[in-house]
């Protein structure tokens, strides 16, 4: 089996696993009890909390533990939503390609009686900083724009959109659930006022993530029940799960640049690849884009026909988020870049890992080429498009 879907889930590494495995066995009790087993597991969580702040320059105090990347959104948006609230602001700018995580949020807070402004996302995927500063109102409240795209992998100028928002003093929020761990991410030289994270997209467990808040941020709590997280997140810590994360993030961290050479490497082996398929077309920055992602378009064909006859050759990818894998419309972030519709729907995401070899990309080129002439032989779009009844796109 080939697996390039690591955007939408990773392995967990053997040191996260051991890790996991060590804690549920032997540091089993609650953190918030007295007495010296919970203690314990007390100083796992804030072992835990330490070395992740370390990663991302936080202070571990800024460091809060969730259950991944949706639950983080939702509580730093409504978070800052809230405080806007108060200070009667009520207007947001993101993008128009976030993940449904943050767009689904917006959209419950407009039937609350705010206004969201999503900035248009250009052909490259690329956000521009400055039309991020001219979407800026006097009643805005929050900016949140993703660090890196999770369907087209692109990397976001996050450090500028940073500065603008410092500067018209507004928070800022950035989901780097497909970051972190994957490309250098620093929270005070980026600028960044609240961070997504979870832990399966860096080698982790799932149903584990953090939140990172810059100290005198406050956060609304979402969970209510309990004293956990310094109040702000009630329910026992998942201590095995924090502290496989942590582990995995290290790890992940030390072996950064020298993964990003290798699968920068391999992606752009697999981008000559496929770019030489007919009619395809490289979805995003060829080169401002995640070191392992690979985004194509394939006129003619749907994407989950392309997907399964894959499958049956071994090879695991996606046509884009996994959290709307069952869904029949086109994605929304294609869409946001400019492709058409019956473009949109042939669609294919690569997410590679560090154990991808040269032979691998070349066996998924060779059977990408393979399946897509092979459906384009009975579709009758293809066909259409053949006989000059239509017209091509790509």
């Amino acid at each position: 089996m080939i697996y390039a879907d690591n955007a939408a889930t990773t392995k967990m590494s053997e040191a996260a696993a051991r890790t996991m495995t060590s804690v549920m066995n032997d540091v089993w009790g609650n953190p918030s009890s007295l007495y010296s087993h919970g203690q314990k597991a007390k100083e796992t969580l804030e072992k835990a909390r330490e070395e992740i702040a370390a990663v991302i320059g936080a202070l571990p105090r800024e460091i809060y533990f969730m259950s991944g990347g949706s639950e983080a959104d939702n509580q730093a948006i409504r978070s800052a939503a809230e405080l806007g609230r108060k200070n009667g602001k009520k207007h947001v700018v993101s993008t128009a390609f976030e993940h449904h995580a943050v767009l689904h949020t917006l959209e419950r807070l407009e039937k609350e009686g705010f206004e969201v402004t999503l900035v248009d996302v250009h052909e490259n995927g690329i956000v521009i900083p400055s039309e991020v500063e001219a979407a800026i109102r006097d009643d805005t409240c929050l900016v949140t724009v993703m660090y890196a795209n999770n369907e087209i992998g692109t990397v976001q100028p996050i450090r500028e959109i940073g500065e603008i928002c410092r500067r018209k003093n507004v928070l800022f929020h950035t989901d780097a659930v497909q970051a972190v761990g994957h490309i250098p991410v620093n929270v005070a030289d980026d600028g960044v006022d609240m961070l997504s994270a979870s832990a399966h997209k860096f080698h982790g467990p799932k149903g584990v993530g953090f939140l990172y808040v810059r100290r005198g941020v406050r956060l609304l709590n979402l969970i209510e029940g309990g004293a956990q997280e310094r109040g702000k997140r009630a329910g026992t810590e998942n201590v095995a799960g924090v502290a496989a994360m942590a582990e995995a993030l290290k790890e992940s961290s030390s072996k950064m640049a020298d993964n990003a050479a290798r699968l920068t490497a391999v992606r752009d082996r697999l981008i000559e690849g496929l770019g030489k398929i007919p009619h395809s077309a490289l979805n995003g920055d060829p080169s401002r884009r995640l070191p392992g992602n690979v985004n194509f378009c394939f006129e003619g064909i749907e994407g989950e026909s392309l997907l399964l006859l894959l499958d049956d050759r071994g090879i695991c990818a996606s046509s884009g988020s996994a959290c709307t894998s069952g869904a029949l419309d086109p994605s929304h972030v294609l869409l946001a870049i400019g492709r058409v519709h019956d473009v949109a729907h042939g669609s294919l995401r690569l997410s590679i890992g560090e154990d991808l070899t040269d032979a691998d990309a070349d066996y998924i080129v060779r059977s990408v080429g393979e399946v897509v002439e092979y459906l384009r032989g009975f579709s009758p779009i293809w066909r259409d498009l053949t006989s000059g009844k239509r017209e091509f796109i790509l």
